[in-house]
């Protein structure tokens, strides 16, 4: 008869997250989930870890930026090591600038360094200040602005070349129509008098 250890190992077992669960990109040894150097960008990241984990390494992979909320659960983590990863500062890393910012263990993150844009290149990113972050979320904003507004300015223009085109060829046909009728009155007036003629020459 299996034992209320072993039956609750099972049920661990069938539990999502708990300790025996290790993210298929990684390979996990005690309490450290290793995922250093698997090329992972945001889309492959692994979606939980075991409960258990105490380090967790990110560091030589393609992040740039971490899912909002995604280290939230990890209470028991004491440190993540996330160099060298292309880091884009701009809205997208302030949640991970803030999850920094808590942690106690901050000279693990002193080479967490911005990659891009090329104004923050370099930055260690929990010292970036929020009104800098925010500054590339509006110049952001304002390039879709501009590519927008140009656009705009394009479709408009081929809208106006087209009605352009229209009217040219609707006073064309216009005039065309018009030289049309008169080239018929002409005719008819030339057969009337051709008949005119032939009446009078029969009547002599």
């Amino acid at each position: 008869m299996m034992g209320e250890g072993g039956l609750l190992l099972c049920v661990l077992c069938l539990i999502p997250g708990v300790l025996l669960t290790c993210p298929s990109q990684c390979s996990c040894t005690g309490e450290t989930v290793d995922c250093n150097g698997r090329e992972l960008s945001i889309e492959t990241l692994p979606i939980q870890f075991p409960l258990s984990t105490r380090e967790i390494f990110l560091d030589n992979n393609q992040l740039a930026s971490i899912p909002n909320g995604y280290f939230d659960s990890l209470k028991q983590v004491s440190g993540v090591f996330l160099s060298n990863n292309p880091w884009v500062c701009d809205c997208d890393i302030l949640y991970l600038r803030s999850w920094l910012q808590k942690h106690q263990n901050r000279h693990l993150y002193k080479d967490v360094v911005c990659s891009s844009p090329n104004s923050m290149r370099g930055r260690v990113i929990m010292y970036l200040t929020e009104d800098e972050v925010l500054s590339t979320c509006q110049f952001w904003h304002c390039n879709v602005a501009l590519v927008f507004q140009i656009c705009l300015f394009i479709f408009i223009s081929i809208q106006a070349i087209l009605l352009i085109f229209i009217i040219v060829f609707l006073r064309r046909f216009e005039k065309l129509s018009k030289e049309a009728n008169r080239t018929a009155k002409e005719i008819v007036q030339e057969n009337d008098y051709v008949k005119i003629l032939d009446d009078y020459q029969n009547s002599e």
